[in-house]
């Protein structure tokens, strides 16, 4: 058998099809993590694959985060499968169990750690070879390990509790005949060997996620190896976990063995990276069983890449899938679903008023629709929270009174079609309106309209009244000249205001004062050339928030390297100078 675990970093990596692509692998289970898709924005076509059965979880808290998926070929079938490691995300009996001791463990904290969806287990019968029906089991846990954001504090805890929760949900597991495999991006590098740079990461050693390996792992001891070979395991192992690293048990010295680089500074071309995808193995299953493991550097698409496993036995295929499997899903069962369904009352359900209708396995039943869309209050009925379908009669007056407020009359259909009459302004106002003309000139230039004659003699319009006093026109002519316009354009809009507002300015559109804009809009400034390759540098911004937060800088355009690689970046750094 084989099993293969990819970081893919969101669904859209299979653009040439997810089947050609899960087909490429070859393997029996190919596990993958950060899908980035959660339950609502599932499609069909990537949650049923023709020779695939697949299982899925999804963040309750944030859209196109984290996210796993585990596909299992037909002959693959498990017996058993689940969402998350706490099980309270259990909603059907076909489940894996064993959950083993939370007791450190709060309620909600184990809802928050199972909230992101960074879990999917499937247990499956195993055969060896000889055998004639499987009497073991194999429980693959696919994991996406939080990262430690060095900026909150909280967050490094957070990742702290999901290691212990999965340690103490796979040793639960672990038994004579049930093996466990662990696999996925875990974040954590584990030996310097692991790292590209481990001399530049402050207390290396010290790192809590690494001490937590240590005491995980059943490391096998360094010793020189013939790399050629490539399949002879190290013997002499070393106290510690009841796991083992599969990689470093086929190749313990292997340098330059990263399975991740960063996309932002081009490091995969140097292979500046670090080795924080692993496959775990159960001691007892690694030294019978496990045949070889590797990385596949070659296979771009994400930042990761892929690594897999290979093993001795054989999978014993299930009669059926079990419940949390996508084909159970009602979006994707291909029946038509009733409408009473989606109308039922959440107050029904509590009040013991149970549906004719069975729940369809792995849906979404009331229940888990209120934990997605609140995880902290689970168990608690959302009554409380539901809008209220009628207003209460005691608030029949208020009803009234509101629908008085906010009724009007209904117009005519020709009121839209009448020409709108502009505010006649008498002399005595005009220069009033004059010392509002800067503003009017700033928010929309002079625009005077014509008219309609109401009768009053002694009334103009505003703009002929802006025109004609003496103040005004020296306000317009300062302003003119503020936005950079030349003695000939001051007489044109001073001449004749109305042609020039009803026939377009070309000349205005084109832009009649380039020197003007110039001084105002800058474009991006030359890059200087770097100091070791003599190469124009490539302009970044400053996002870490801090008092440097939006400022720009030049850096060596090249990828991302270790200092004595002469291809990689060098140290050239340059900030932008503000214009003055």
């Amino acid at each position: 058998m084989k099993l293969v675990s990819w970081n893919i970093n969101g669904i859209r990596t299979f653009r040439n099809g997810i089947k050609s692509a899960l087909d490429a692998f070859d393997a029996d289970i190919i596990c993958v993590q950060e899908t980035k898709v959660t339950r609502d924005l599932l499609d069909e076509r990537t949650a049923i694959v023709d020779g695939y059965n697949s299982y899925f979880s999804f963040s309750r808290g944030r859209t196109g985060y984290s996210g796993v998926a585990t596909f299992c070929k037909d002959s693959a079938t498990p017996l058993a499968a689940e969402e998350g490691l706490t099980g309270r995300l259990v909603n059907h009996t076909e489940a894996v169990g064993c959950y083993g001791d939370q007791g450190e463990f709060s309620i909600a904290d184990l809802q928050s750690l199972d909230n992101e969806g960074r879990a999917v287990i499937t247990q499956h019968k195993i055969k060896h070879s000889g055998e004639a029906e499987g009497s073991e089991t194999l429980t693959v846990i696919n994991v996406y390990c939080p990262r430690a954001d060095p900026e909150k504090p909280e967050r490094k805890l957070f990742k702290l509790q999901f290691y212990k929760l999965l340690q103490s949900r796979a040793e639960a597991i672990v038994g004579p005949k049930s093996h466990v495999i662990i696999l996925g991006d875990i974040n954590t590098s584990h030996r310097p060997i692991d790292h590209c740079d481990p001399d530049d990461v402050e207390n290396f050693e010290d790192n809590p996620g690494r001490k937590w390996l240590d005491s995980f792992l059943f490391s096998p001891a360094e010793k020189e190896s013939d790399e050629d070979e490539g399949t002879e395991p190290a013997q002499n192992c070393v106290s510690g976990g009841n796991f083992i690293d599969s990689f470093r048990y086929f190749h313990p010295t292997r340098t330059n063995a990263f399975t991740c680089w960063s996309s932002r500074t081009g490091a995969r071309q140097t292979n500046y990276g670090t080795r924080i995808d692993y496959i775990f193995a159960s001691r007892l299953l690694a030294e019978k069983h496990l045949l070889n493991s590797d990385i596949m550097p070659e296979v771009e698409g994400s930042d990761h890449c892929p690594i897999w496993a290979k093993l001795s036995c054989t999978f014993v295929s299930s009669p059926r899938c079990p419940a949390l499997c996508t084909c159970y899903m009602p979006e994707f069962m291909g029946k038509q679903q009733k409408l009473l369904r989606f109308l039922v009352k959440v107050s029904d359900q509590h009040n013991g008023v149970q549906n004719s209708e069975r729940p369809l396995p792995g849906s979404q039943e009331a229940g888990e629709i209120r934990e997605n869309v609140n995880p902290s209050a689970t168990g608690v009925s959302s009554e409380n929270k539901r809008p209220s379908e009628r207003l209460p009669e005691s608030s029949t007056f208020k009803k009234s009174k509101l629908s008085k407020k906010t009724t009007k009359p209904q117009g005519s259909l020709l009121t839209f079609f009448k020409p709108k009459l502009s505010p006649v302004v008498s002399s005595s106002q005009s220069l009033s309106s004059a010392g509002n003309s800067k503003t009017a000139l700033k928010t929309g230039g002079i625009t005077p309209e014509i008219h309609e004659n109401t009768g009053n003699s002694n009334s103009c319009s505003a703009t002929q009244s802006l025109l004609t006093d003496t103040r005004t026109e020296a306000i317009v002519n300062d302003e003119i000249s503020n936005f950079g316009l030349t003695n000939n354009k001051k007489e044109e809009c001073c001449q004749d205001p109305i042609q020039n507002a009803t026939k377009p300015n070309q000349e205005n559109k084109k832009g009649s004062c380039p020197d003007f804009w110039k001084s105002v809009l800058h474009g991006p400034p030359q890059p200087p050339l770097c100091n070791s390759h003599n190469e124009p540098c490539v302009l970044r911004t400053v996002k870490k928030p801090g008092p440097n937060l939006g400022k720009q800088f030049f850096v060596c355009a090249r990828p991302q390297g270790h200092t004595s690689n002469p291809q990689a970046r060098c140290n050239f750094f340059a900030w932008v100078e503000k214009h003055k």
